[in-house]
């Protein structure tokens, strides 16, 4: 059994945050039924890197997060649509939506009368800010919460900053925070009978995950600052370079930069004053990677990685994101997964975690505009005859 079988989500989610939250539950074994707009549907068909496959409406960035999910199509401005819509609520555990707040309310479908429709139905809404308070309304993307979360600000050097995190992290920490909030959700229905109604927003998902840097300016007043690569609560702790390549360094424990030292034929620096305690080697940095650098040019980075690792000094090459996905420890966790488009197979990530041994993987490919819309209504008690009739009404 799967960890979400038997669970129903409808996804009325566009582009990322929100498909990235319906993806994780559909990892989990969801039935995650993609209501789209007929004709339209998610915007994420039609983007990515590939032009033949955005033509196609299966673009590669839809194809990222909506294998294993089933596609309806219904027009809610069609009274037999918002039937066919109704009817889905009915059957649903959870419904995400990614729009603006107050767009459901405009639309009829507000958390009062969703609830009213079923009582049980978890109800997320995913944006920018959250659905109340003075931002509420405006527009967000991820580089705008990246801006305003403080996160840019902190990325770069003194130099650079700010710079943008190199993907789309808050619309990532957006989905991921709402689809831990549904799982929170469905375990308290299961003892209470009731459905809930989660309010996610991006930025204050954002802030949750900057870590030390908020904390140690609400905690203890420190401004945070932006350190490039250097790691501000210890030092070495940051990429060096080396004969052949960077790597990242992470010699926090005193025992961990003695090991360091005696294994780059540096044991001078040990007991040298400069950098003798971990806060010395903190106000010395600079003079410190000085030092290790000039030794760390004997060998490529690929030669000390496992010299430090097995000695217990944390370590690691400083990848793409090709040579990431090649990583024999990633292959071997399953993590990479082949799913079928209608011209070509096409590969996909899976979850970060196990269950029970077992890697998550998506149960079917990426559903076509509407593939599954008159298995759907079947499902939902509508007749061969009356499907005809919703299809030329232009209902679905």
């Amino acid at each position: 059994m799967q960890l979400l079988d038997g669970i129903r989500v409808l996804d009325l989610t566009n582009v990322l945050a929100g498909p990235y939250a319906s993806y994780q539950l559909a990892l989990m074994g969801a039935d995650v039924v993609k209501v789209e707009v007929p004709g339209i549907g998610d915007l994420a068909r039609q983007l990515g890197a590939d032009p033949g496959l955005s033509a196609q409406r299966m673009g590669a960035s839809f194809v990222a997060q909506n294998a294993g999910k089933r596609s309806i199509t219904v027009d809610l401005k069609c009274p037999a649509g918002r039937e066919v819509f109704e009817r889905l609520v009915s059957s649903a555990d959870v419904l995400v939506e990614n729009f603006r707040p107050g767009v459901m309310t405009r639309l009829g479908y507000g958390w009062d009368v969703l609830r009213a429709t079923n009582p049980k139905l978890v109800y997320c809404a995913i944006s920018g800010f959250g659905q109340t308070g003075p931002m509420r309304t405006r527009p967000a993307y991820d580089q705008i919460i990246q801006g305003l979360s403080g996160m840019s600000a902190v990325t770069g050097t003194p130099e650079t900053a700010p710079l943008r995190v190199g993907f789309p992290v808050c619309d990532t920490l957006g989905g991921m925070t709402a689809a831990m909030a549904i799982n929170g959700a469905l375990v308290a229905r299961s003892r209470t009978g009731e459905g809930f109604y989660l309010d996610v927003s991006m930025l204050e998902s954002s802030l949750t995950a900057l870590g030390w840097v908020v904390s140690d300016y609400l905690i203890a007043g420190r401004a945070p600052t932006a350190n490039g690569n250097e790691n501000p609560t210890g030092a070495p702790s940051a990429t060096f370079a080396t004969g052949a390549g960077s790597l990242n360094i992470a010699a926090n424990k005193q025992e961990q930069f003695q090991t360091l030292c005696t294994l780059i034929d540096r044991e001078d620096l040990i007991d040298d004053p400069r950098f003798a305690r971990r806060d010395d080697r903190k106000m010395r940095r600079t003079e410190l990677r000085t030092e290790l650098e000039a030794a760390l040019a004997a060998r490529t980075a690929r030669e000390w990685e496992p010299l430090f690792n097995d000695a217990g000094v944390p370590a690691g090459l400083v990848l793409d994101v090709t040579d990431s996905l090649e990583l024999e420890q990633i292959d071997q966790r399953s993590l990479v997964h082949e799913v079928e488009l209608p011209d070509r197979r096409a590969k996909v990530l899976g979850s970060g975690f196990h269950v029970n041994g077992e890697a998550l993987q998506p149960k079917s490919p990426p559903p076509t505009l509407g593939a599954h819309t008159e298995e759907l209504l079947s499902e939902l008690g509508y007749s061969d005859l009356e499907i005809s009739e919703l299809n030329a009404q232009g209902a679905v």
